[in-house]
């Protein structure tokens, strides 16, 4: 089968996060693609519409061959993503991409932290780390969002925080009557962990200043860029590294991405409009 045919998946359930976002749960309706790995994405495609790149946000855990996507509507393709039914059926192609490499941080401590719908891609982070709890040491979430309204999973996020397996800071940028959790940027309580550098491995996604600004507060605490993982976003069309549109310096993100180190991304970040 070409990896630019689109496969024919159904959307077996549908769930508005908020007034934006909405998470789909894909069933494959015949032929049933490889599961995506924590950081991967897809490719879907919205017949007679078009078709986008969405990183996936299931449970890895889950072995049903579902594959769960939590979708921005930002344009004409996601709107029609976010606006279909159950029952529906959209064209899927990949996996594609690298993975955020969780197997390879066992042992360490786990610092996550996500700003907006980029809680999304680290989701499969959170609950691959909880399938797996002795593998790893401190669990730290750390998820900012505008307003209490905007946050994903609000109901996961809920009970995350009651789990004693988890280190769960949860700020916000404005914060409305009876909010109780923080206020300001993630790197607020992301400053204040206290880490011992050798054993941790870090996870970020976002928009690019949160994560700029976030793996600087990580840097500055000793921690090995290497062991900063980031997921950054470019226009990503084929999903193979053919056409060219998600270059980035000397990257192809849709083939060398969309997971890099912080060692790789730092001075592409660095260079104003790249």
């Amino acid at each position: 089968m070409s990896e630019m045919a689109p496969v024919p998946y159904r959307v077996r359930s549908r769930v508005a996060e908020n007034s934006e976002s909405v998470t789909l749960c894909l069933e494959p309706t015949a032929t049933e693609l490889s599961a995506p790995r924590p950081g991967e994405f897809m490719m879907l495609y919205a017949f007679g519409v078009g078709e986008v790149a969405i990183s996936v946000s299931g449970d890895p855990s889950l072995t049903d061959g579902t594959i769960t996507h939590t979708i921005r509507s930002v344009g004409a393709v996601s709107a029609a993503l976010c606006a279909a039914e159950p029952g529906t059926t959209l064209g899927v192609r990949g996996p594609f991409g690298t993975s955020w490499g969780l197997e390879e941080a066992g042992g360490h401590d786990l610092v996550i932290v996500a700003g907006g719908v980029g809680l999304a891609p680290l989701r499969p982070v959170v609950l691959g780390a909880l399938a797996h709890r002795d593998w790893y040491g401190r669990v730290v979430v750390i998820a900012g969002a505008r307003s209490q309204r905007e946050f994903l999973y609000a109901a996961e996020l809920a009970r995350w925080q009651e789990d004693s397996r988890l280190e769960v800071h949860l700020t916000v940028d404005v914060p409305i009557q009876g909010w109780p959790g923080e206020t300001g940027f993630v790197t607020e309580p992301l400053r204040r962990l206290t880490l011992e550098p050798d054993r941790v491995t870090a996870f970020l996604c976002g928009p690019e200043p949160m994560m700029r600004f976030g793996a600087q507060a990580l840097l500055a605490k000793g921690i090995d860029p290497q062991r900063i993982r980031v997921s950054l976003e470019r226009n990503m069309q084929c999903g193979i590294g053919w056409c060219g549109h998600c270059q980035l310096g000397p990257l192809l993100l849709c083939r060398d991405g969309p997971v890099v180190g912080y060692d790789v991304a730092r001075p592409l970040l660095e260079v104003k409009e790249l």
